[in-house]
């Protein structure tokens, strides 16, 4: 269903499970996304790009993995991963990608791609090897068979958040608005206050401070742009900005709903980003320093 809008060579991988991984196909489109956004991007304006240069359509970007992210999205983040490693993207975790020095003059193949890809996999199996029992097993499936460790707790993290009470989500949003720097944080989920869950207020400076509203959506699947239609509705004349926190995703069309203009924009708070600010903001994640061997370090002196 790629074929009509890219390149033949990836639209054959995108259509098969080439060597057990659709998203190496994604390797040359996320370079050329970064050098047409001038060398760097957030990750969303990465994959919007990579979306609008090869004109995929709503339902491509729209589907949905197994654990209910959204594969597109997914399998470019991968993609991310292997470039970082192969040093054609910085590794940075601030959350921009950029291209390296190399990154910026090296154009892929599709057959090039697949050569990195499995030039890693050799790589992680032999860290396996290497470290037997103290090491996790390798390569759990993220979208397609990657071949690269997982970052399970961010699995068990979803999992937990899916399974608390409406209630108690709530009151978690509640905590992680006030622990981001918002006050007079209310939960009102049960004042069946048309779609409101909640309310707080946003300091900018000692002058300048608005009122946010905010909705909780315990889901599995994605959140759809009528519900974001229905939420700035309940939000008229009443706040200048909402948030819509979910344990699931957004469709396409919901974030560009979000930002339409003309209307009050709303924040979205996918299960990604809300897991990325439990672990900014240490809420239930406790941070531990480890280190992986970069073997391309050490490459350079064997010869």
């Amino acid at each position: 269903m790629i074929a009509a809008c890219i390149d033949p060579e990836f639209a054959v991988a995108s259509n098969r499970k080439s060597e057990g991984s659709q998203f190496v196909s994604w390797f040359g489109p996320l370079l050329n996304a970064l050098r047409n956004l001038g060398g760097s991007g957030s990750p969303d304006e990465v994959v919007e790009q990579i979306a609008a240069e090869l004109g995929l359509s709503d339902e491509i970007q729209n589907e949905l993995v197994p654990s209910g992210q959204p594969r597109f999205r997914n399998q470019v983040a991968w993609a991310r991963f292997y470039l970082a490693r192969e040093g054609l993207l910085d590794s940075s975790k601030r959350g921009v990608w950029s291209l390296t020095e190399r990154g910026r003059t090296t154009s892929l193949t599709l057959e090039q791609s697949h050569e990195i890809f499995r030039r890693w996999v050799a790589v992680f199996q032999a860290q396996r090897r290497a470290k037997a029992a103290e090491e996790e097993s390798l390569a759990e499936q993220v979208a397609e068979e990657t071949g690269v460790p997982s970052n399970d707790y961010r699995v068990v993290v979803l999992e937990m958040l899916r399974s608390l009470s409406p209630a108690g989500f709530e009151r978690l949003s509640q905590r992680i608005l006030r622990e981001a720097g918002f006050t007079h944080v209310e939960v009102t989920g049960q004042s069946n206050d048309g779609g409101i869950d909640g309310h707080g207020t946003l300091q900018i400076n000692p002058l300048v401070s608005f009122k946010v509203l905010f909705q909780c959506k315990r889901y599995t699947n994605s959140v759809t742009p009528s519900l974001v239609r229905d939420f700035r509705g309940a939000m008229a004349g009443r706040a200048d900005k909402g948030i819509i926190i979910t344990t699931g995703s957004f469709t396409t069309e919901a974030r560009r709903e979000a930002n339409r203009d003309g209307v009050p924009p709303i924040e979205l708070v996918d299960s990604e980003k809300l897991i990325n600010m439990l672990e900014h903001l240490e809420l239930g994640l406790r941070p531990i320093t480890t280190y992986e061997i970069d073997n391309t370090f050490f490459n350079e002196f064997s010869a």
